[in-house]
């Protein structure tokens, strides 16, 4: 996308993340991720890619540089910078005793553009939960929903922002396979319309392969391929980062995917 509203793409340089005497990322590299596409972060469980979105968030202590285009984020305070980033973590904060539409409305007036919003804030609200199929919610209470439901309303109260970048923490971990697939195409389409760069952890490598445009693998902390999905998620690199014999098959219509023969 080459709208007027895009911000450009995203890039980190040496970014180091310790928690305590324990190295998470070490003098690691990202990017540039491209603006209008969705990056997917990929990796074993503490391979260091939720520490990574929160270091691209500015919520983990660093010394890396962030750019965003000619933005350098890194040099913003949390306010500014959070204008700019919306981060949605995997465990969502506790519920609270407010409707889902006013919580939307309220998300929305934390976003950059809210000053000239305040007539159409209902409308917007509302068209947001209804593309992500959980318009029906509108006037239930937060702390009477699911944990999908609250999964799908915390995605609206992030993309009612519209922030420049958009990063998600196992988006879809809560959510059926209806609603994951809903979810990502819905991503994909606000992602490309509005030129935002958007990062997602996912494990689920089938869905990444299909949905994402662009992947990062992590291991250890370190990356280990970045590029195309279809040039990441390999054979030789599921054996070396995961343990498993696998192949990479493609279905009828020609889309790939994992088969796991075995573990090493």
């Amino acid at each position: 996308m080459t709208g007027p509203d895009r911000a450009g793409d995203l890039c980190a340089r040496n970014v180091t993340v310790r928690y305590g005497r324990r190295t998470v990322l070490q003098d690691l590299s990202l990017g540039p991720l491209p603006a209008g596409r969705v990056s997917a972060l990929l990796g074993p469980n503490g391979s260091g890619k939720s520490t990574l979105l929160r270091a691209l968030a500015g919520l983990e202590r660093t010394d890396a540089q962030v750019r965003l285009g000619a933005t350098d984020l890194s040099r913003l305070r949390p306010a500014a910078r959070a204008r700019h980033c919306v981060y949605l973590p995997q465990a969502l904060p506790p519920p609270v005793h407010l409707q889902v539409l006013e919580s939307v409305i309220a998300a929305r007036r934390a976003g950059p553009h809210a000053g000239g919003w305040q007539d159409d804030e209902v409308t917007e609200s509302l068209e947001i939960l209804a593309r992500l199929g959980v318009d029906q919610l509108a006037l239930r209470y937060m702390d009477a929903l699911s944990g999908g439901q609250r999964q799908l309303v915390g995605l609206a109260q992030a993309l009612v922002r519209r922030p420049d970048v958009l990063l998600l923490d196992e988006p879809l971990s809560a959510l059926d396979l209806h609603h994951q697939f809903s979810v990502m195409d819905m991503v994909r389409q606000e992602t490309r319309t509005r030129g935002m760069v958007t990062v997602v952890v996912l494990h689920d490598l089938n869905i990444a392969l299909q949905q994402a445009d662009y992947a990062v693998m992590l291991s250890d902390g370190k990356i280990q391929g970045a590029g195309p999905p279809i040039q990441v998620v390999t054979a030789p690199v599921l054996r070396q980062v995961y343990g498993v014999r696998a192949r990479i098959e493609h279905c009828s219509r020609g889309r790939p995917h994992v088969v796991v023969d075995g573990v090493e």
